[in-house]
C-alpha cells in the first residue's frame, strides 16, 4: 500500500457567477460552445488516464440521479451517494450513505481510498467544507453568467484559507482552478 495520504478533492464544474445549476437543475449550459485558442485541448488519452487516478465519487442524491439521466459517466468505480431518503442503486458499484459525514470520510473512504472526488452537489460541498473535510477544490470554470440559480458555494459559514497549485485553460473556453485546502 502506497505511503500517499489520501486526499478528498471537490469538484464542480461552475458559471463564472459562481452557479453550479440554473433554478430548474438545468446543466444543459455546461456545453455551451466557446473557443480559446490559447488553451490546452486533452486527448482521450489523458482523459482517461486522469480519470483512472481516481479511486472513488461521492454526489449527493440529486448528482446521481441527473447522471444517471445523462448515462452515467462515472464507469465501474466506487460511488458513494449522500441521500437522506430511500433510493435504490441502478448500478452495482454504487452504495448509499446516510450518517455523519466526519465518520464516512474519515473511518470508511480515507481508508480504503487515496483519490476521493466529491462531485456534486452543493449542500455537500458545504457540509464537507464546513467539516473541514475537504483536501483540494477544483473550480472548473465556465464561459458563462447564469445570473441564477443553485449556488457552488452557498454560505459556507467558515473561512478556510487556500493555496492556488494550478490554473489551466482549455481550448473550449474553460478554465481550471486547483486549490489546496490550508490547515491551520
Amino acid at each position: 500500500m502506497s505511503s500517499t495520504p489520501s486526499k478528498v478533492t471537490l469538484h464542480m464544474v461552475s458559471s463564472l457567477d459562481g452557479f453550479i445549476a440554473r433554478k430548474d437543475n438545468d446543466v444543459s449550459w455546461i456545453e455551451t460552445p466557446d473557443t480559446y485558442e490559447r488553451g490546452i485541448d486533452l486527448t482521450d488519452e489523458q482523459i482517461t488516464t486522469f480519470l483512472e487516478g481516481i479511486d472513488c465519487y461521492v454526489m449527493g442524491a440529486k448528482t446521481y440521479e441527473h447522471a444517471l439521466a445523462l448515462g452515467w459517466p462515472y464507469g465501474n468505480k466506487p460511488v458513494i451517494v449522500l441521500t437522506r431518503r430511500p433510493l435504490k442503486s441502478a448500478r452495482v458499484n454504487v452504495s448509499f450513505y446516510k450518517g455523519n459525514l466526519e465518520k464516512l470520510v474519515t473511518d470508511r473512504l480515507k481508508p480504503a481510498y487515496k483519490n476521493i472526488w466529491v462531485v456534486g452537489g452543493a449542500v455537500i460541498a458545504r457540509d464537507l467544507l464546513r467539516a473541514r473535510l475537504v483536501d483540494e477544490i477544483i473550480v472548473t470554470v465556465k464561459s458563462m453568467l447564469l445570473g441564477e440559480g443553485l449556488l457552488f458555494f452557498d454560505y459556507i459559514g467558515v473561512e478556510q484559507p487556500l493555496h492556488l497549485k494550478d490554473v489551466t485553460a482549455y481550448k473550449n473556453g474553460m478554465v481550471e482552478l486547483w486549490y489546496e485546502v490550508k490547515r491551520n
